[in-house]
């Protein structure tokens, strides 16, 4: 199940975001994310106040979590999207995790139908997100589920990482 991400889910979905740090550090990094640096329990501990965060939560364990919000980063101006599209029409889906240890079960598949479905709710016609460009995994899921490459170009990950991103977006 797919729900708004309550007080006591901030320490689980923390949880997840060092599981899956941890994995990397010793099998290699897809996310380009840093143990310590991003995403820490900060992203819960404000997002989930501000209720923008969504989990996918399975016999009461958060399986996947994720951040919607209309909150585009700086570098979104410069692009040159395939859909522009009013601010106030997109919906941007922001960290995106899901453990290694529940990985290969459909849950970044559902995670992002929910996000269209939200974007539909909300108004939306245009969802965006970024994603390291070698992270093949996530590339491959926005890729099958729709989205389309804009373009590729450096980014400031949170003002901490700088890293190259791929920017995909779909049209509902």
């Amino acid at each position: 199940m797919i729900r708004l991400a309550e007080q006591k889910d901030i320490l689980p979905i923390a949880d997840t975001y060092t599981e899956l740090l941890q994995y990397e550090r010793e099998f290699g990094s897809h996310s380009n994310w840093q143990l310590g640096v991003y995403p820490t329990i900060k992203v819960p501990e404000e997002k989930v106040p501000a209720k923008m965060m969504y989990v996918l939560e399975e016999n009461q364990k958060i399986c996947a979590s994720m951040v919607l919000n209309q909150e585009q980063p700086e570098e979104y101006r410069e692009i040159s999207w395939n859909f522009p599209a009013a601010d106030e029409n997109v919906l941007v889906i922001h960290t995106l995790c899901i453990p290694p240890s529940m990985s290969k079960r459909g849950y970044g598949k559902q995670m992002v139908a929910f996000a269209k479905s939200y974007a539909v709710t909300h108004g939306c016609h245009v969802i965006r997100i970024d994603t390291y460009a070698r992270n093949e995994p996530a590339k491959g899921l926005y890729l099958k589920n729709g989205f389309q490459i804009a373009c590729y170009g450096r980014m400031l990950l949170q003002g901490l990482i700088e890293e190259e991103q791929v920017y995909l977006e779909i049209k509902l």
